[in-house]
């Protein structure tokens, strides 16, 4: 029994659920893949799976054993695509992250030429704002505002790669209800309310932050209405619940047809650093070396890294 097969046969059994499943994709019969995984436990002498009549799941072992698996293969395709011809034109899956806002009005606008110079690649994106454990769940990569990592999280490459400058921002319809303020503190008033967001790693609202020459002022105002997704903020704000806090890409369209109304424009904050991040392997895949240039320069192209003030 070929221990490739194997391999590939249980970490396809995983991904997909089913065995019915990871038949369909290795195009081969339910029989085989049952007799593959069978073989392998039996030559491991440990069982990989829990099977019931409604789900697959992995033992500890076979968890163990599917996060070492994933790996490997992972480093063959890689090996294999980089010593032939196909070098030029990586293949394989890749399981990316990003927020939600940025997927829709950025990566997905442009993976049309993504895909062009990289027929072969499959992307499995994920559009959220949420915490992610990129060893844990199998991702290759994310793209995130702010720290790439939590303290004491394990280590992660982390690139910096663009920078979003930041407003405040309400619908005419909020305006003309709760007056409009002339000051950020005036904010702080019961006549007012802002659209919290929340962190994903601390489920905290997040403060933002203005100044104007010497003035520092942090909005922490009272709100009625918190989110966890880009998408839903510009909702919100739109459907008037409240004044909030965004990056300046993701109200652009809404100022345009004048769904949104910018405040305090003689204020400014500090820009949002963008990276993405990736886990420490030995060597990066040809396919998320290109991913991640493709990236890099769609980021310098739309949110640039800017030069930081000197101290």
């Amino acid at each position: 029994m070929d221990r490739f097969d194997a391999m590939q046969a249980f970490v396809r059994v995983v991904d997909t659920g089913s065995f019915t499943r990871a038949a369909t994709s290795l195009q081969t019969s339910r029989t085989r893949v049952t007799q593959l995984v069978q073989h392998l436990e039996t030559r491991l002498r440990v069982k990989l799976l829990n099977r019931t009549t409604r789900r697959v799941a992995t033992t500890a072992d076979g968890a163990a054993y599917y996060a070492r698996a994933t790996r490997l293969l992972a480093d063959l395709d890689d090996a294999e695509t980089s010593l032939s011809v196909a070098a030029a034109s990586p293949r394989g899956r890749l399981r990316v992250d990003v927020p939600s806002a940025l997927a829709s009005l950025l990566l997905l606008p442009a993976l049309p030429d993504f895909h062009a110079r990289y027929p072969d690649i499959q992307l499995h994106l994920g559009a959220s704002d949420r915490a992610v454990d990129l060893i844990g769940e199998h991702v290759d990569c994310v793209l995130r505002g702010g720290m790439p990592t939590a303290p004491g999280e394990q280590s992660l490459v982390a690139r910096h790669v663009g920078d979003l400058t930041l407003g405040v921002f309400a619908a005419p319809a909020y305006l003309a209800r709760a007056g409009t303020p002339a000051h950020p503190r005036a904010l702080l008033e019961a006549a007012h309310s802002m659209i919290g967001f929340l962190a994903a790693r601390t489920g905290q609202v997040l403060p933002g932050e203005l100044r104007r020459g010497d003035e520092h002022v942090v909005l922490r105002g009272r709100h009625i209405l918190a989110v966890d997704d880009g998408n839903a903020s510009i909702a919100a704000g739109i459907a008037g619940l409240g004044v909030l806090w965004l990056p300046d890409y993701m109200a652009a369209a809404p100022l345009a047809r004048g769904a949104l109304v910018r405040l305090f424009e003689d204020w400014h904050s500090a820009p949002m650093p963008m990276y993405l991040a990736y886990p420490p392997n030995r060597h990066v895949s040809a396919k998320l070396r290109v991913f991640i240039e493709w990236v890099v320069a769609l980021m310098a192209e739309r949110m640039p890294v800017l030069p930081r003030p000197h101290p």
